[in-house]
């Protein structure tokens, strides 16, 4: 099945920080995750974790149940894909740390990002996260603790006072939290091995990071999403590790969720090329350097972002990072296989592999285009009925007739297919994350249309129409 890989283990992300599917829905996707190449999942459960007792305040309104989450892993062991759970144990913990009642534990104390590395508390908190993530899942050999992107660490007070003493660094610091998080991980589930992203290890001198002791306790996750990553320097990258201690190294790419944050559609070309990058990497180390590699999906770029591409839209990406890594290319006869596991005639026609991409695709590429058309380019709303004879409610009466049926087709055909997508949409999802996207993608283009017939409405008015413009208040009707 690993054709001429050189990734052992290839996992798929599922970011379920935003837009979390239905289990429904995973269990359609699983044995095309399988059949695609796919061995493993990396699921980032954040508030969609069934947290109990004193962490229950952690739960999103719909997080999955136990049940749930054993069903998950029930159908992930069908279609032979390894778990490994991640939690956040450092950075990105807004879901925690926005609570008031854990608010003190922040780095610093406006933003909920960072966790506060001083507190015997903090450690204890991510422990008893990490101890019931670990409850449903007995027998993972992984358990991903995040690390990354440890924002305004070193910043808080107590961090500057300890800062102030000889020989104490932010890398120490950084260090000395991933060290002890490792460890209780080793020390409650001593088979299960800590993996963390590498980003906060990146620019740590050999010699500190050798000496710190994290390379016997965990396994670094090197993560670029970028379509043209400098191949050598990760090359380099992955000496510095391994020369430190690292026993065993992981890639992360992207097949989705990384090239806007608002992204809507997923440009695949883009992340075809990060997958052909991470090949030449690979190819670069001695074999086995890598253990795997994480096809990440990001849902958002952190908890208070919008959402950028649903897992829906992303598959084809997926599928052809997927067998790209599987086959080491994009030749065409992987294009044709690709093709045939999406059922699809051909990679270059859009809105085919669901209805939700198709309507997504419709969304994206001519739903704001076509209301600008008309607000901004036809000769008679420019011309006869701008903002100016808007506020005023003035307009020629031959106009209306130009403008109203134009507006209430364009309106009803784009109403329809909001209703066809919100449809297709709840199969998937729960309603809090079709309400956000569509309010995000859709609403705001048909409410422009809206206030156009509303105002030409109250323009034509009753009685006759003005002669001319009456003179400016300066106020909107």
């Amino acid at each position: 099945m690993s054709g001429s890989s050189p990734f052992k283990m290839r996992l798929v992300h599922l970011d379920l920080k935003g837009a979390p599917p239905k289990v429904s829905y995973l269990a359609e996707v699983f044995p095309l995750f399988h059949a695609l190449g796919a061995n493993g999942l990396l699921i980032e459960y954040e508030d969609m974790f069934p947290y109990e007792g004193h962490l229950r305040l952690l739960r999103a309104q719909h997080a999955y149940s136990p049940s749930e989450i054993k069903e998950i892993l029930h159908l992930a062991t069908l279609n032979e894909l390894e778990v490994v759970p991640l939690v956040q144990t450092f950075g990105h913990m807004e879901f925690v740390l926005k609570h008031e009642a854990l608010a003190h534990l922040r780095e610093v104390a406006f933003f909920p990002n960072t966790l506060n590395p001083h507190e015997a508390e903090s450690l204890a908190l991510v422990g008893a996260m990490i101890d019931q993530v670990m409850e449903l899942h007995p027998g993972a050999r992984w358990l991903h603790v995040g690390c990354d992107e440890v924002y305004y660490l070193g910043e808080g007070e107590a961090s500057r006072q300890w800062l102030q003493q000889e020989q104490n660094t932010k890398a120490r610091l950084c260090l000395s939290h991933v060290k002890a998080v490792a460890s209780y991980v080793l020390a409650r589930h001593p088979a299960t091995k800590p993996l963390v992203w590498d980003d906060m290890l990146r620019d740590i001198p050999e010699d500190q990071l050798s000496a710190s002791g994290v390379p016997q306790l965990v396994e670094p996750m090197l993560w670029d999403y970028t379509a043209d990553l400098d191949v050598h320097g990760k090359a380099l990258l992955m000496e510095k590790y391994r020369k430190c201690g690292f026993q065993q190294l992981w890639a992360a790419s992207a097949f989705k969720g990384a090239t806007g944050v608002s992204q809507a559609l997923t440009p695949i070309e883009h992340h075809l090329r990060n997958q052909m990058q991470w090949l030449q990497v690979a190819a670069h180390g001695p074999a086995d350097t890598l253990q795997g590699i994480v096809l990440t999906g990001w849902q958002r770029y952190d908890h208070f972002s919008v959402l950028c591409e649903l897992l829906p839209v992303g598959i084809p990406s997926l599928a052809v990072c997927l067998q790209s890594l599987l086959q080491g290319g994009f030749a065409e006869d992987v294009k044709a296989r690709v093709e045939n596991f999406l059922g699809i005639p051909s990679l270059e026609i859009t809105g085919f592999t669901s209805d939700i991409l198709a309507l997504v695709t419709q969304v994206g590429l001519h739903l704001r285009s076509s209301v600008d058309e008309m607000l901004h380019r036809d000769r008679y709303v420019t011309g006869w009925f701008s903002s100016y004879h808007r506020r005023r409610k003035f307009v020629h009466p031959v106009m209306i007739q130009h403008i109203q049926p134009q507006a209430l087709s364009l309106l009803a055909r784009w109403s329809a297919l909001a209703g066809e997508l919100e449809a297709a949409l709840r199969r998937v999802f729960y309603p809090d994350a079709v309400e956000e996207w569509l309010e995000e993608n859709v609403q705001p283009s048909l409410q422009q249309l809206q206030q156009l017939l509303q105002d030409l409405g109250e323009a034509a008015g009753p009685g006759p129409p003005l002669a001319s413009p009456g003179p400016d208040t300066g106020q909107d009707p």
